[in-house]
């Protein structure tokens, strides 16, 4: 048995020799007072309305008595309360009082059963008996991304019951599971991005034991498991932070979320080591492979050196192998994916740091990320499945192929031109450098689904044809792939926007996504923006929830073997050229209105990946090229022409 617990100045922690050590940081506080319950039932550590900080059952708790402790914590300096309980235990409940009045709980809670209102709960982090030592990780090389809301993504939406699906994630050719934020967020449901209390796993989807399970026992089946976090802004509700630690926070910098994430003012040195020890705690404590930042372009920080790059050389030091040769699996390498709508490629290692032999593959320098989402791959090829113009599609409307080939060879299609989305606003830095595997390409997400009006997934957008030659490209070209739960077998289930705030702010919600789509021609009326399905109304989250069943439909079934086969293909035949190709040395061509060309040069093998596709609805011509290949989508008749939407990928 191996225990894993990660020790931070934050929270609750339990002592080896019995009690609890409570720390809080609180540099806007006079006074702090630890009001602790001992563990009451199950059943009622599960009633929000029992134990809601606001209750009258808590607070005359507190007056009356009834609580085991209520005692003072000591100043320990630079805005630190700590306090240590020798009969506190694991299990027991408690709260923060401030300067006598506000009740909050644990911001570093690693518990929360009642919610972000509710007390925070003492977990023994050593309790839960991890059998997964010799689990030695993957490759980034290998990597195809499979992003998942555990509330959706199964009719019970908790963590326990993904597991029974983990093998047909892997017999489909997944190796990467990549879970939506878990950090708990206001009410029973929530996409995670509205998360306050950035330790504790969401309580609607199970207690943390089961979260610990599913990590081991996707890494008994060969699946890496990567959690997204979000250090750009906290949720609208149930953040406490602001009575009490406002250093948290800065005006200097705005967010589309208000004020930003204090990473460079006065006293921002606990905020980001809050944050810095968040990705390490849910790395070395709940054993994940890897971490997505989420929108990190909304990270403000004009000191040296950045956020970011603090992040990535705490994370290599703490998690990557020493200099001694070191097998344990506690030290093997974790993969860092950036969401970056700014297109830095200096957070990005450059091929030269990574040679194409180099073992292991996809390690990386210290303070550079692994890779980043290519939200530009996306976009392009969107706008050749769809002709949509509306947007930020409006960027690539006039030459989508040339975007799309210029992603596939450079990286980013936006490397400092100006955008006409953003009224001239230069976007990007050179990517050419990149090696291919810095880019993860999808061609549906969370986002790109969920943050239209409807919901409305690809399969719903798009004829049949394009889809599966995007759908063959994404699969197969060098950069690590994403798939959207779902997206194997076409669902048509849609992935809408929901939330579950309390009354007013749920109004303001509704009220603002039905005026944030009043620009677009469809929901130009009032009578067609109240047909965008209310995301306070459970209805929304239930229909967003995958209808398995589907996949006996002939026309699934097509979709899903089109998948598997694609999948198998890639691991034999794609990924063991990505070491071998060659640094900066892609390059695309088009041909007439329609046709693609992308040559990968191959090291030490005098060859190239090439691939070969006509996007477009009239027969095209290309080069021919004598070789081995590799895939068809359809029979690419004569040499020298592509019938209309026609992938063939070869090795010459």
């Amino acid at each position: 048995m191996m225990q894993r617990c990660y020790d931070t100045p934050f929270g609750a922690a339990c002592l080896p020799g019995g009690g609890v050590r409570f720390r809080l940081w609180a540099p806007a506080a006079k006074k702090v007072e630890l009001c602790r319950l001992a563990g009451p039932t199950t059943a009622a550590a599960h009633s929000e309305e029992m134990f809601n900080l606001h209750s009258a059952w808590w607070r005359e708790s507190i007056a009356g008595g009834d609580l085991v402790e209520v005692a003072v914590m000591q100043t320990v300096g630079e805005g630190w309360f700590e306090l240590v309980a020798p009969r506190a235990a694991a299990g027991d409940f408690y709260c923060y009082q401030i300067d006598g009045d506000l009740l909050v709980p644990d911001p570093a809670s690693r518990c929360q059963p009642g919610g972000v209102h509710g007390p925070s709960l003492v977990i023994d982090p050593a309790a839960w008996p991890w059998q997964d030592r010799q689990w030695p990780g993957r490759p980034w090389e290998e990597a195809v991304l499979y992003e998942l809301h555990v509330g959706c993504f199964t009719p019970e939406g908790t963590w326990a019951a993904v597991e029974p699906r983990l093998d047909y994630l892997a017999e489909l050719g997944v190796t990467a599971l990549s879970l939506m934020p878990l950090a708990t967020f206001p009410g029973q449901r929530n996409w995670g991005y509205d998360g306050v209390l950035p330790f504790a796993p969401a309580s609607p989807y199970g207690e943390p034991a089961a979260l610990k399970s599913l990590v081991q026992s996707a890494h008994a089946r060969g699946l890496m498991v990567l959690l997204d976090v979000v250090y750009n802004h906290f949720g609208p509700e149930g953040n406490y932070l602001h009575a009490y630690a406002p250093q948290f926070f800065t005006r200097r910098h705005r967010t589309p979320w208000g004020e930003a994430i204090n990473f460079d003012g006065r006293e921002s040195h606990w905020v980001r080591r809050f944050f810095i020890d968040n990705a390490l705690y849910w790395l070395l404590e709940y054993n994940f492979d890897g971490l997505r930042l989420d929108a990190v372009h909304a990270i403000y920080d004009d000191s040296q050196p950045h956020f970011l790059q603090e992040l990535a050389a705490e994370v290599a030091r703490c998690c990557e192998p020493p200099a001694v040769d070191d097998k344990s699996a506690s030290y093997r390498p974790r993969h860092l994916i950036l969401e970056n709508d700014a297109n830095q490629a200096r957070f990005l290692a450059p091929a030269a740091a990574r040679s194409p032999l180099a073992a292991p593959p996809g390690e990386r320098s210290p303070c550079h990320y692994t890779a980043q989402w290519n939200d530009d791959w996306h976009h392009a090829a969107h706008v050749l499945l769809t002709g949509e113009k509306e947007g930020y599609y409006v960027d690539y409307a006039d030459q989508p192929l040339a975007h799309l080939g210029r992603c596939l060879s450079e990286g980013f299609a936006y490397q400092g031109e100006p955008s006409p989305f953003r009224v001239g606003l230069r976007r990007g830095e050179p990517s050419r450098a990149l090696p291919a595997t810095a880019l993860v390409n999808f061609l549906q997400n969370h986002d790109q689904i969920g943050n239209r009006a409807l919901g409305e997934r690809l399969t719903a957008l798009a004829p049949p044809a394009p889809l599966r030659a995007l759908t063959a490209i994404l699969l197969l070209a060098p950069s690590p792939p994403l798939l959207f739960m779902g997206q194997e077998w076409g669902a048509a289930t849609p992935f809408l926007f929901f939330a579950d705030f309390g009354p007013e702010l749920a109004q303001q919600v509704t009220e603002g996504r039905r005026h944030e789509f009043a620009a677009f021609p469809a929901f130009a009326t009032p009578e067609q923006q109240h047909l965008i399905p209310d995301p306070a109304d459970p209805a929304t989250f239930t229909a967003s929830k995958l209808a398995w069943e589907e996949q006996q439909n002939p026309d699934h079934q097509a979709w899903l073997t089109l998948h598997r086969n694609l999948l198998a293909l890639r691991h034999r035949e794609i990924i063991p050229l990505l070491p071998h190709l060659a640094p900066g040395a892609a390059e695309y061509k088009i041909f007439g209105a329609s046709a693609l060309q992308v040559s990968w040069p191959l090291v030490g093998k005098q060859n190239l990946l090439v691939l070969q596709a006509n996007l477009g609805d009239v027969t095209a011509g290309v080069p021919e090229m004598a070789g081995r290949q590799l895939f068809n989508l359809a029979d690419c008749g004569e040499p020298g022409r592509l019938p209309t939407w026609s992938v063939c990928w070869l090795v010459v």
